[in-house]
């Protein structure tokens, strides 16, 4: 190669973006509820590692709330959500669920977060400690609902072959 044209290429190169020192976005994946959702893009919080910034589109998908004036909402439940929980177009999953009681655990090298039951959402029969209404068949088929026993205390045996 000639030194003009070797010049010329390192001239050129050097107008064009470079590929040092530019990240892929970082992904993770999202355990929640039985389901495991792939995110292609988090924000990375240099002041908490462990912190899940994730873009405020995917929260539907990762626990069916979704971001409105009034705060993080889900059916008929609003959680009023600070300014300091969302940074552009990203939502700090991780402090949402400190703030709803949820418990966090992370595996950072792989990039994984796994979140527990919000306890808000789990529903009325926890406080109340009622129970849905199930049927169930007895030892001779005979189809049994636990309402067929209001006020009274209940044994529930079931055993599994597998």
């Amino acid at each position: 190669m000639q030194r003009r044209h070797f010049l010329w290429s390192l001239g050129a190169a050097a107008l064009m973006p470079s590929a040092v020192g530019t990240q892929a976005p970082q992904r993770a994946t999202v355990l929640y509820d039985g389901r495991a959702t792939a995110l292609a893009r988090i924000s990375p919080d240099p002041k908490q590692p462990d912190a899940l910034w994730v873009q405020k589109t995917d929260l539907p998908r990762i626990n069916d709330f979704e971001l409105k004036p009034q705060g993080a909402c889900r059916a008929d439940i609003c959680i009023p959500v600070p300014k300091t929980m969302t940074r552009g177009a990203y939502f700090n999953l991780t402090a949402f669920a400190q703030r709803v009681g949820q418990r966090v655990v992370a595996d950072l090298p792989a990039r994984v977060w796994s979140f527990g039951e919000i306890p808000v959402v789990r529903g009325a029969f926890l406080e109340s400690r009622m129970a849905p209404d199930f049927s169930v068949p007895d030892r001779k088929g005979r189809p049994v609902k636990l309402s067929q026993f209001p006020g009274k205390k209940v044994l529930l045996v079931t055993w599994a072959s597998w």
